[in-house]
């Protein structure tokens, strides 16, 4: 079974959970994945709690303020993880791109497998891009911050993110809305940081905020979503990997 620890945000989670049903469509009830969803909303904000690039609570730089931010979102991630675990479930999934800054700490404290989102767009990725290509970023500024996707990718890939004022204006904002529930203005202001990378020559963008597909793809069929040529998903690239391990 799989256990999915969403709320991250909560129209995130869903979508995740729709395209697991697609991808896996049965012709009766019994053919479908079997999953647990704990849409743990009540996780203090990740964006909000990354203080500094490191998490090393050794660190001295790692002020008294970070490491308390650190720890109450750990715990909360914590506690979504063992739920799932309890629950029986064989493997976990994270439907967020930020919650990843805590990826390996939770790795150390949960006794199931956890699927790396970033590590499986990453894998994906090299499987369509030739090393050395440019690979447009879209994300919050957490996930931009902590690099968890510059952790795969700088080896081989070139990642571009949007100018500072993109981010502010397009980016963040779109997020925002999506989790707001204005879907189609969301839309409508992304289209800027879109065009952006487009114009640095970026082969690929990843969608590295799980509200930015619901942004990009509201009013697309998912036939569109699965065929995109420049857009990266990680919600359905974790669905597939997903889905892998499942069988």
């Amino acid at each position: 079974m799989i256990g999915i620890l969403g709320g991250m945000g909560t129209q995130a989670g869903l979508d995740f959970c729709n395209k697991l049903a697609i991808l896996n469509r049965g012709k009766i009830d019994q053919e479908y994945p079997l999953f647990i969803l704990y849409n743990k909303s009540d996780i203090p904000g990740r964006p909000e709690s990354i203080g500094v690039q490191t998490k090393d609570l050794t660190d001295k730089n790692f002020n008294i303020k970070s490491k308390k931010k650190y720890q109450l979102v750990l715990k909360s991630l914590l506690s979504g993880c063992k739920s799932l675990q309890k629950n029986k479930c064989n493997f976990i999934v994270i439907p967020c791109n930020t919650a990843h800054y805590w990826y390996d700490d939770l790795r150390k404290k949960v006794n199931v497998p956890i699927i790396n989102m970033p590590e499986e767009v990453y894998k994906f990725t090299k499987k369509k891009c030739k090393k050395n290509s440019k690979i447009g970023l879209l994300a919050t500024e957490g996930t931009l911050k902590t690099g968890v996707y510059n952790k795969f990718f700088d080896k081989n890939y070139n990642l571009i993110t949007p100018s500072r004022n993109i981010q502010k204006n397009s980016v963040n904002k779109a997020i925002k809305l999506v989790k707001l529930g204005n879907v189609k203005a969301a839309n409508k202001i992304i289209k800027s940081s879109i065009n952006f990378l487009i114009r640095k020559k970026c082969k690929k963008i990843i969608l590295g905020c799980t509200e930015l597909p619901i942004a990009i793809f509201a009013f697309k069929s998912f036939k569109t979503v699965k065929s995109s040529k420049i857009f990266l998903d990680p919600n359905l690239i974790l669905a597939i990997s997903s889905m892998k391990k499942y069988r």
